[in-house]
């Protein structure tokens, strides 16, 4: 006779936080209903450990530092509940299914996400025989709240920003952190199918990691540390005037703790939801007043949103060689691409970014800008090798802005302009006259 459930699991994913959490919410109400413990996992997927198409690893050593310090204070966290975070490796359908069965749980919580692999994932559980209920929860606005079907999606993002603002829609109150969970289940964690023991030697973090002295996002100072209490401390600190004010104006610059907001690593991990940073914001303009730099922060979290909701409208076809567009197959030259990687391409402002990319596993946005295009437009390089090589270097990758940017870049996308090329010299006179930042990196 099957066993009879006594356990309801719960996978984090890019969702490593406590506040804002619908789906581990749902997963400990399904647990105390029916009378089961709640085990709490994480994967690391064997794949991050592999060696791109491209020839190189693809989780670096910066995010493995981050995402460790993540787990670590999440793992704090759910102490103080009575719970406990188990860390495995492997894959979903063998690490994390055999894991569902060793505790005697058929029913999984997790975090919905639309991109190809992380949808393979979930099917893989669905395949081992487990129940998997997703739960939508990583944009600011939800699907079902559009005033059109996701389906339908505009494809200029102006034209989905002005529906929205027209529309008079705002996003979703945050849910409060959990103040109790139920109890794991009894069992040695040591023998469960998977289990790798603490954050570092899970993601081969490397130990005694430091950031760079000349870093804009040193992740390894407590400041910018992985983790939802760095989180919020940020988010605070940041919207103290004058920084929300200046956004629009700063935004663009290369260098500088307070040009940007610097939410995008935690937000990539799930440390803080973007409804959370939002109803902080709203906040900040009640007391200070809205102006056009606590706009432009709303309206770039709109853009994450936009390629959230290109991924539930187009799917695998994000990934394609031609993206969205009926381009022919990009060419690519391994030398030249490889110069880029190196900061070697003999355009200064271009190597310049590249080396603090390599270095520090963080630049501006507008830097990446620049070294995207000159990759696609002035090599003539594959925009998926440039997407492959940001998704191993930086901090604060995130799988759907990633696919988008490179896409919206090299005119694969949904950019109306079919494609945004940056002149490197008009870019260094424009944000480095004096030479500054590249006299740093070079």
């Amino acid at each position: 006779m099957p066993t009879t459930p006594s356990t309801t699991l719960y996978w984090f994913r890019n969702d490593l936080r406590l506040q804002d959490q619908p789906a581990l919410l749902q997963a400990a109400a399904h647990a105390t209903a029916h009378g089961q413990a709640l085990l709490l996992v994480y994967l690391h997927d064997a794949e991050q450990d592999a060696t791109t198409a491209w020839g190189f690893r693809r989780m670096g050593p910066h995010r493995r530092r981050f995402v460790a310090d993540t787990l670590q204070d999440l793992h704090t966290s759910l102490q103080t509940l009575g719970q406990t975070l188990v860390l495995l490796h492997g894959t979903a359908g063998t690490a994390l299914a055999d894991c569902a069965r060793h505790v005697q749980a058929t029913t999984v919580f997790c975090e919905d996400i639309a991109a190809p692999e992380e949808q393979a994932q979930v099917q893989a559980l669905r395949d081992a025989g487990l129940t998997v209920h997703t739960v939508w929860q990583s944009s600011l606005l939800e699907p079902a709240d559009l005033p059109f079907d996701v389906t339908d999606l505009p494809q200029v993002f102006t034209t989905f920003r002005q529906r929205i603002e027209s529309a008079g829609l705002r996003p979703r109150s945050p849910l409060p952190a959990p103040t109790q969970l139920p109890a794991p289940p009894h069992v040695e964690l040591y023998t469960l199918p998977g289990w790798a023991g603490n954050p570092e030697k899970l993601l081969q973090a490397p130990e005694g990691q430091n950031a760079h002295e000349s870093s804009n996002f040193p992740y390894t100072l407590p400041h910018c540390r992985g983790g939802e209490a760095s989180a919020l401390a940020h988010l605070q600190s940041y919207l103290t005037p004058p920084w929300p004010d200046r956004y629009k104006q700063t935004r663009n610059a290369l260098q500088g703790a307070h040009t940007s907001s610097h939410w995008s690593p935690w937000l990539a991990t799930g440390a803080v939801s973007a409804r959370t940073i939002w109803v902080a914001l709203h906040t900040y303009e009640q007391q200070h007043g809205a102006n056009d730099g606590t706009y432009w922060l709303w309206f770039e979290l709109l853009w994450r949103d936009y390629f959230r909701f290109l991924h539930l409208q187009h799917g695998r076809q994000l990934y394609a060689a031609s993206g969205l567009s009926q381009l022919p197959r990009p060419s690519h030259w391994p030398k030249d691409f490889q110069r880029w990687c190196d900061g070697e391409t003999g355009e200064p402002i271009v190597d310049a970014g590249m080396r603090e990319l390599v270095a520090t596993g963080f630049t501006s946005n507008r830097m990446r800008q620049i070294v995207a295009s000159y990759l696609v437009h002035d090599l003539a390089c594959d925009w998926r090798a440039g997407a492959a090589w940001f998704e191993s270097q930086l901090v604060d990758f995130d799988v759907c802005s990633n696919q988008g940017n490179w896409l919206y870049i090299s005119g694969r996308g949904t950019d109306p302009r079919q494609g945004r090329r940056f002149n490197p010299t008009k870019q260094a006179q424009d944000h480095d006259p004096q030479g500054r930042y590249q006299k740093v990196w070079l």
